[in-house]
């Protein structure tokens, strides 16, 4: 049959509407053919909206799966189609920006929420803060009727965490004498302490 020169070529609109219309009837070639015609441009829409590619790629893709479940609700006669694909972005990409502040206040208020218990737990009350000061001022006391040396030991093993071994080389001492002012001297501020309890 030849070509008549007077029949029109099909609009675009036209032809993007046949597409949404095989698409309703779940014709994947269909899909993948109306990609392929609008994705560039609806990628811009998405990019203008979004504003980083990778979360652009995403709104595209959700875009395009909302195509394939609700083309079959489309209407021509309320929206061009290209309007149709532009306002489905545009949703998704709104969307998509929620879904990101929601995470972003509630990650804040995670973080928030930790940092409050952290600071809670370690940092001690008034209440808290007395007694330390009593057990510190009781603990000085207790330690000043120590002997020299052996305030020495003790206060070495203990506020500097060594062991018997580094104290007996540090103070040259026999490691008997180190063990023997330290077990001696513990039982003195125990007792000493508990007059303060």
């Amino acid at each position: 049959m030849p070509h008549n020169p007077r029949m029109p070529a099909p609009s675009p609109d036209a032809e993007l509407m046949a597409l949404i219309d095989r698409i309703g009837r779940r014709d994947e070639a269909a899909l993948r053919q109306l990609y392929d015609r609008t994705a560039p441009r609806l990628m811009g829409l998405a990019m203008r909206v979004v504003r980083q590619r990778e979360w652009a790629e995403d709104v595209l893709q959700e875009s395009f799966l909302t195509v394939w479940r609700v083309a079959g609700d489309y209407r021509a006669s309320l929206s061009p189609p290209l309007a149709w694909l532009g306002l489905i972005v545009r949703s998704r990409a709104l969307d998509l920006l929620r879904r990101r502040a929601a995470d972003r206040i509630r990650l804040t208020q995670e973080f928030d929420e930790q940092m409050a218990d952290q600071i809670e737990a370690d940092t001690p009350g008034p209440a808290e803060n007395a007694d330390a000061s009593e057990q510190a001022w009781a603990l000085h006391q207790c330690l000043s009727q120590l002997e020299g040396r052996q305030r020495e030991v003790v206060s070495l093993a203990y506020l500097r965490d060594m062991s018997h071994g580094e104290l007996a080389r540090q103070l040259e001492l026999p490691l008997g004498t180190v063990k023997s002012w330290i077990r001696r001297g513990l039982e003195k501020l125990r007792v000493c302490m508990g007059r303060f309890a």
